[in-house]
């Protein structure tokens, strides 16, 4: 165990995930609430609301650099969902207002979803300027954009025709779609990708496997359908490019859609996909033991343990933090582990349930906490 002891942020890991690192989204500031409301209501232009999301994101990117990441994010400031303000702005896909919300556990998010429609395709996505003002304030510190994974668009999208009836035809299309996305985040100058990623929850409960036979799939074949979505949208992405990949089991109000551990999945996730990392849910007994990392066979596999919760303010024992890092070290290398929170704080604008001076403070324990370890 390694002795507790306050430090400076290091820089002694060099690429990213980071030792202390963090999923992405933060609470969305009043000012930025208010913003939006006055954009809906016509008090404000889209170039006056773009204004003050630089101001808003151009603080908080300070913030984060100041609490000691060594990634920073826009904390998704100019989005509503972490996930559909992306893929709806691919080509052929729409959003709409549907009839009714995404359910969590006792509750549900407002209205909303995304449809197919058309032949899907990357081209002028608004998401690239949004990495832009990101890269040019990161200054010396990584600029890390966040996008839901290709298998967000297959989980959550409606398929409106018989387009892509051929799974085949919908795997070339999707994938190719993102490795144009990979590319042009890359010639915008970003080293550091995450796809964030709800879908492997279905494999984590005999619950989610019910809900995929009641589709007329079969748990093991959709897992490697989805691992070629994934491999395959990275398989062309620049050497010095990092991407990794955060699972999540619902992260909305503080509260969560599924629950189970990753054996079900543990050798596909561990020993199945070529990313670079993967954000692994730790922050409580739902996410299941450490067992399953003993499937993870390549010593460059970076994993981010989740093991600071961002759903509520109360910090971690950090003595507890560290021993589970130790237990988690029994199964993988040491210098395999990096650690974080186990979601963000505002997967949707409207944030989980703790005050922004909280969400700052469970930066820092990161930071903090990982210092001590990997001195």
């Amino acid at each position: 165990m390694v002795q507790s002891q306050q430090s400076e942020p290091k820089t002694n890991h060099v690429v990213a995930p980071f030792r202390g690192d963090h999923v992405g989204s933060l609470l969305r500031s009043d000012r930025i609430k208010w913003a939006r409301i006055q954009k809906i209501t016509g008090e404000l232009t889209s170039d006056e609301l773009r204004l003050i999301e630089d101001a808003e994101i151009t603080r908080i990117v300070e913030k984060q650099k100041e609490v000691g990441l060594q990634a920073v994010t826009d904390g998704e400031f100019r989005r509503a969902w972490w996930h559909f303000d992306f893929l709806e702005n691919l080509e052929g896909v729409e959003g709409y207002e549907s009839d009714s919300g995404i359910q969590f556990h006792g509750t549900k998010t407002k209205a909303h979803a995304i449809k197919v429609t058309g032949k899907i395709n990357f081209h002028n996505h608004p998401m690239l300027e949004h990495y832009k003002f990101l890269h040019n304030i990161a200054g010396s510190h990584t600029a890390k954009m966040t996008i839901p994974s290709p298998n967000m668009l297959y989980f959550r999208g409606d398929f409106e025709n018989d387009l892509y009836d051929d799974q085949d035809l919908l795997l070339r299309d999707l994938t190719q779609a993102y490795q144009k996305a990979i590319q042009a985040f890359y010639d915008a100058g970003c080293r550091y990708l995450q796809l964030d990623d709800t879908s492997w929850s279905l494999f984590f409960s005999e619950h989610g496997h019910e809900q995929i036979r009641a589709k007329g799939q079969e748990p093991e074949q959709l897992q490697q359908f989805f691992a070629k979505l994934i491999n395959t949208s990275i398989a062309k992405k620049p050497a010095d490019m990092r991407i990794t990949m955060h699972i999540c089991r619902g992260n909305f109000k503080s509260t969560y859609a599924a629950s189970g551990g990753y054996d079900a999945v543990s050798e596909t996730l561990f020993d199945g996909l070529d990313v670079d990392g993967l954000f692994l849910e730790y922050d409580d007994e739902r996410s299941g033991g450490f067992e399953p990392l003993r499937y993870v066979k390549r010593p460059d596999l970076q994993l981010v343990l989740g093991l600071v919760t961002s759903k509520f303010g109360e910090l971690e024992d950090p003595e507890l933090v560290k021993r589970r890092i130790d237990k988690a070290a029994s199964f993988v290398n040491i210098n395999q582990l990096c650690l974080s929170p186990q979601c963000g704080f505002a997967s949707t604008e409207e944030g989980n349930i703790l005050s922004e001076k909280e969400q700052w403070e469970k930066l820092r324990h990161v930071v903090t906490i990982a210092n001590e370890v990997w001195k």
